[in-house]
């Protein structure tokens, strides 16, 4: 109940707040009374304008941040370190096999021998080079002295 009620009235101070500082003139306004715009500040007299919305802004704001930090406080304190189970999902360990058939989760495949897998090369073992390029002398020319065309791939 006393959360309820402080966070209705934080909104409120919040509100008001936005309100008057909107309300207040800024440092330049005072340039323009030099022109006929004086006669506005005698609303809340002639000096109390600007010390009345600058109290009442004082007053909002340091209210403003005591609930924020009484609420931010009490939720501190409120919040006990809880021994909830993270819930895991798939990579949970099963309390019990499935049952053989249920076929929810088919069977895995069968692991295969180490000896039929061929190993990865390792850094110090050399790896073998690629065969040498055709040179012209591989290059078989007819007795006659001109070499055949190559061979045309039908696309």
């Amino acid at each position: 109940m006393l959360l309820l009620v402080l966070n209705v009235l934080f909104v409120l101070i919040a509100i008001s707040m936005v309100a008057l500082i909107l309300m207040q003139r800024g440092s330049g306004a005072a340039a323009g009374s030099g022109f006929g715009g004086g006669a506005s500040a005698t609303v809340f007299g002639a000096r109390g304008s600007s010390s009345f919305l600058s109290k009442a802004t004082k007053w909002l704001a340091i209210s403003f941040f005591a609930i924020t930090l009484f609420m931010a406080w009490h939720a501190t304190r409120q919040a006990a370190p809880a021994q909830v189970q993270q819930d895991l999902g798939v990579m949970a360990i099963p309390q019990a096999p499935p049952a053989e058939g249920a076929g929810s989760v088919p069977a895995a495949p069968a692991q295969q021998d180490d000896a039929a897998v061929p190993a990865a090369p390792s850094a110090d073992q050399a790896v073998p080079a690629p065969p040498p390029a055709a040179t012209q002398e591989d290059v078989q020319t007819p007795v006659d002295g001109e070499p055949e065309p190559a061979p045309q791939e039908d696309r």
